[in-house]
């Protein structure tokens, strides 16, 4: 607002000088109109200036093998936007689709796979066309130093080893059912978990030998356990959509959110955490 008043001052004084002082006057304005840093601010900035506009929280509801990078990823959108407070549910994918069309209160939807981002969509209960941000892919998580030697998954069937998979309703479940088919083996597990971190728990707790599950809760383990890659699992790799809620209590902060998830710095922090980009 200063900028426009201090340039229609100009120009109402140019009109009142001769026409070679008025042309120098003119071209002197325009030259610092174009020189004026605040321009470019303003347009590299938008996200910045809008910030002041995104306060109060966001509801995210995550599938589980989002848990550490969505959680750092909350953090980061907290200091981006001050006054806003991120809140993650986190789960396995069918029973937050489920949780989403009963009625649940949230503002975003980050599930592991499209089927059950799907339920969501189905339901009339997103706001848009769900975004592919990431992608995830199957790795075994075997007992710290991989002591049954477990190179394959082959092995996994193998009698005395006790494994554990996803429930088949999730979506790593139905990714590990799909790798198993693919390689024509059937496997009976000890149990079957409700979410990736349930299912890796249980190695981490010595109470199995081995689980199915993603390179990214492998990773997020650290040396809890050890990975084993197989080829079956380029079979079986999950896209992971994003959207907004129809009914979200704050749409302007979960834009906000869904924004950063699928910005360069956003990226950098997911595919860090192990997963692919689209």
């Amino acid at each position: 607002m200063t900028r426009s008043v201090r340039r229609t001052r100009r120009i109402r004084r140019t009109a009142r000088m001769g026409g070679a002082g008025a042309a120098a006057l003119l071209a002197l304005s325009a030259c610092s109109s174009s020189s004026d840093p605040g321009t470019d601010s303003d347009s590299a900035g938008g996200s910045s200036s809008s910030s002041a506009k995104v306060s109060g929280q966001v509801t995210v509801f995550a599938a589980a093998s989002l848990k550490e990078s969505f959680t750092t990823l909350g953090e980061t959108f907290e200091k981006q936007h001050p006054g806003t407070e991120v809140t993650f549910n986190f789960a396995g994918s069918d029973t937050l689709a489920a949780s989403i069309t009963s009625g649940a209160p949230a503002d975003v939807f980050a599930s592991a796979s499209p089927k059950t981002m799907a339920t969501v969509t189905d339901a009339g209960a997103a706001a848009g066309t769900p975004v592919t941000f990431v992608r995830n892919q199957l790795e075994i998580a075997t007992l710290p130093g991989n002591p049954d030697r477990v190179s394959s998954l082959k092995d996994l069937t193998g009698s005395g080893l006790k494994v554990v998979l996803c429930d088949k309703t999730v979506p790593c479940g139905a990714a590990a059912r799909k790798a198993l088919d693919a390689s024509g083996l059937d496997l009976t597990p000890v149990s079957y978990e409700q979410d990736v971190k349930a299912a890796l728990t249980k190695v981490e707790l010595k109470e199995a030998d081995a689980a199915v599950v993603y390179k990214t809760d492998v990773k997020a383990a650290g040396d809890k356990v050890t990975g084993v890659d197989f080829p079956e699992s380029a079979e079986a790799v999950n896209d992971y959509p994003i959207t907004l809620l129809k009914n979200a209590p704050n749409t302007d902060a979960a834009k906000a959110f869904i924004e950063l998830v699928k910005s360069a710095e956003g990226q950098r922090v997911l595919t860090g955490a192990g997963f692919r980009t689209p």
